[in-house]
């Protein structure tokens, strides 16, 4: 008997390799499946922030700023020359609601960071595609998970960042729109929108390079009339830079010991600054709040290589640019143009603790990454079989990205967590020394705070906060001797400080060197008169040198400051004085 050719009824076994090919592309094809797991993986990366306090700086922008709670804080955010940070009215604007509505729950401003974060995500995914840029949605995921992105959106005071960079994309967007010929009001749009940015951060004025790099991208010829329509756009960004500069001076941002080196120098930590970035990119191990300081040394040749590096990039670039394609070029110049502002070129305040700071390539990453997408697309296309294994990959890193994200996000919990992981990183971070020694001393732990304060100096001799605080320290704890001597060496670095007059002044007076204590707070009074307790101080030290009528001066005016002062009204009434 001959036995036939035997069909089975039940389907053919399909392979993993197909099955995979099948669904995991349709996760980036479809809009709700591409954006649920870029919401949902970014919250599940940042869920240590849900539980994270305050940390450095974050005192300054909200936790001790008058402008979110003072009656005329909305007038002077926006009208006034304080002394809170930079010019961020938009910023200190949004800080002031959310104020409003959770007071100083940390919780509240980390929530907040967080979804902007995954909406700038969101709408980058949107703006590639618009720009048919190949990976738009793993460009998306691959920022939204990076871990260089941590210190921006795990930090309170960084909402500049992310409120900065949702205003530039949604401008860049209103652009597109009024180039494919929409309404004239897109021009507006854009106008509005970049005004909004340079508000929230300065450094949206690299907007206008954005702008015709777009064009460029669509292969639209840029011609005067679009020149003409760019350069609204320059002359804000140049109008808001030289408020930023100003606005620096006003700070006494300037001081000698802020001064960058000059020259060649400053190209050679541009250049140095343009790979560390793009290092941290594609190889993001060891990423810490303060990284070391570079020594830059113009007569050292090995200095050059990286400026060698650049210009061998920029040649190739343009050597190849027709079979390299112009989305490659132009994922490189946005990362170069987004991140001028911050390479050294200007100066900033910062730069005295690092060159260099994850936050600041926070937008400017996403050149590199949209780069790296791009081509990453393209091996399923030259190797079909292997499309499956190629998009399993593809989810592992960027699951294992979200993982290095949410072990980062650790050390943003407290400012001591802060503080362990940069030294850990960063041994020679006297920055991380000197705060961590405060934490400590306010936590009475004296002999560490002490310990990290000798650290500290021994990094920087040269740096007067240091000697303040361990000043400060010395004094509490019964040393007052020794703490005339730290308050000194603050002094000799920089008298125009009043707190440091003020605090020697008043251990002078402990130690009974009364004419010294009465020039130490006299200084301090002359500094910043509008202090109760620096004419407070100077009162007792007027009334240890017998000097009562001018001690009662003193103490009036410390109490037309405070007129709820207890403590000088108890002075005044041992002095024989009758308040109220």
């Amino acid at each position: 008997m001959q036995l036939g050719n035997f069909k089975s009824s039940s389907p053919a076994p399909v392979s993993l390799n197909r099955r995979l090919d099948q669904w995991l592309p349709a996760l980036t094809g479809s809009l709700w499946s591409g954006v649920f797991f870029i919401i949902l993986t970014t919250l599940a990366a940042y869920w240590p922030v849900f539980s994270a306090g305050f940390i450095w700086d974050d005192d300054a922008y909200v936790t001790d700023n008058s402008l979110l709670t003072a009656a005329d804080g909305w007038w002077r955010i926006w009208f006034s020359a304080h002394h809170q940070s930079q010019y961020f009215p938009l910023v200190y604007s949004t800080l002031r609601l959310e104020h409003a509505l959770w007071g100083f729950n940390a919780l509240g401003y980390h929530a907040v960071n967080v979804g902007l974060h995954i909406i700038n995500a969101l709408l980058i995914w949107h703006l590639l595609k618009r720009l048919t840029v190949p990976g738009a949605w793993v460009a998306a995921a691959l920022f939204a998970l990076h871990p260089v992105q941590v210190e921006t959106v795990a930090w309170v005071t960084e909402l500049k960042n992310t409120e900065s960079t949702l205003l530039y994309l949604l401008a860049v967007l209103a652009w597109l729109n009024f180039c494919a010929g929409r309404s004239r009001w897109f021009y507006s749009l854009a106008l509005g929108l970049h005004a909004l940015a340079l508000f929230a951060k300065t450094t949206a004025c690299t907007l206008p390079a954005v702008l015709l790099l777009v064009l460029w991208l669509r292969d639209e010829p840029i011609t005067w009339r679009r020149w003409w329509q760019v350069s609204p756009f320059v002359a804000m960004g140049l109008a808001m830079g030289l408020l930023s500069i100003w606005w620096e001076k006003h700070l006494d941002n300037y001081l000698p010991k802020y001064h960058l080196p000059g020259g060649i120098d400053r190209l050679l930590i541009a250049t140095h600054a343009i790979w560390f970035y793009a290092g941290k990119v594609l190889w993001p191990v060891n990423l810490t709040f303060s990284y070391p300081r570079w020594n830059i040394n113009a007569a050292n040749p090995a200095q050059y290589l990286w400026l060698a590096a650049c210009l061998l990039v920029a040649a190739f670039l343009w050597f190849k640019r027709r079979p390299l394609g112009r989305g490659t070029v132009a994922a490189v110049i946005f990362f170069v143009a987004v991140l001028s502002p911050m390479l050294g070129f200007i100066p900033l305040y910062t730069f005295y603790f690092s060159f260099v700071a994850d936050h600041y390539q926070y937008l400017a990453c996403l050149g590199l990454l949209a780069g790296v997408a791009a081509l990453a697309v393209q091996v399923p296309k030259k190797w079909p079989a292997q499309r499956g294994r190629f998009w399993v990959v593809s989810m592992v890193m960027l699951l294992l990205l979200g993982g290095l994200t949410h072990q980062q996000c650790r050390a943003y919990v407290t400012p001591e967590l802060l503080w362990m992981d940069t030294m850990a990183k960063n041994p020679r971070s006297w920055l991380a020394h000197t705060n961590l020694g405060r934490l400590q001393a306010a936590r009475k732990e004296f002999a560490a705070a002490a310990t990290n304060y000798v650290a500290a100096l021994e990094i920087n001799p040269a740096e007067e906060e240091i000697y303040y605080n361990y000043g400060n320290l010395l004094a509490r704890t019964g040393h007052p001797e020794a703490a005339v001597t730290r308050y000194q060496s603050a002094i000799e670095l920089n008298p125009n400080l009043p707190d440091f007059h003020a605090n020697l002044g008043v251990v002078l007076l402990q130690l009974n060197r009364v004419d010294e204590a009465i020039i130490q707070d006299k200084q301090a009074v002359m500094l910043q008169p509008g202090i109760m307790h620096y004419h407070f101080n100077f009162a007792n030290a007027l009334v240890a040198a017998h000097q009562t009528g001018a001690a009662l001066a003193e103490f009036q005016k410390a109490l037309q400051l405070e007129p709820d002062s207890e403590l000088v009204k108890r002075r005044l009434r041992a002095l024989g004085v009758v308040v109220n």
